[in-house]
């Protein structure tokens, strides 16, 4: 994973990269009319609906370097010809890393920033 919210996974016929940037994420909200938070929220609560995990994964694909054509024929042939439940974490995973970053980034701490003094105590305490 890269801060650029790239996700590269072993899936379908071989490793795939997945991004789903903000163009990816407006192409999204399109094709499910909802909002990408709406969609993560809907893949993990129950309330998805197909196109919901064959969007995600196919605009992650393209969003990956993956060719359109080529997306939608692994899509076709991995997402849509299967069981919705065999994609329906991936969905989520690739639309959580999106949405929130990796999971190995600390979103409030900079590259190279100073740490700070993890003493409780006071500058004032125990002054007169």
């Amino acid at each position: 994973m890269t801060r650029s919210a790239e996700i590269t996974l072993d899936w379908a016929d071989g490793d795939y990269v997945f991004a789903l940037r903000w163009g990816e994420l407006i192409k999204l909200q399109e094709a499910t009319d909802a909002g990408p938070f709406v969609v993560y929220e809907r893949l993990g609560n129950g309330q998805w609906r197909l196109g919901d995990i064959s969007h995600t994964i196919r605009l992650a694909l393209i969003g990956g370097g993956t060719e359109p054509a080529k997306a939608l024929r692994l899509v076709r042939d991995y997402v849509e010809s299967r069981p919705p439940l065999e994609n329906l974490m991936l969905a989520r995973g690739i639309l959580g890393v999106a949405l929130h970053g990796p999971a190995d980034e600390d979103p409030g701490e900079a590259v190279g920033e100073a740490t700070t003094d993890a003493s409780t105590t006071s500058p004032t305490e125990n002054s007169e």
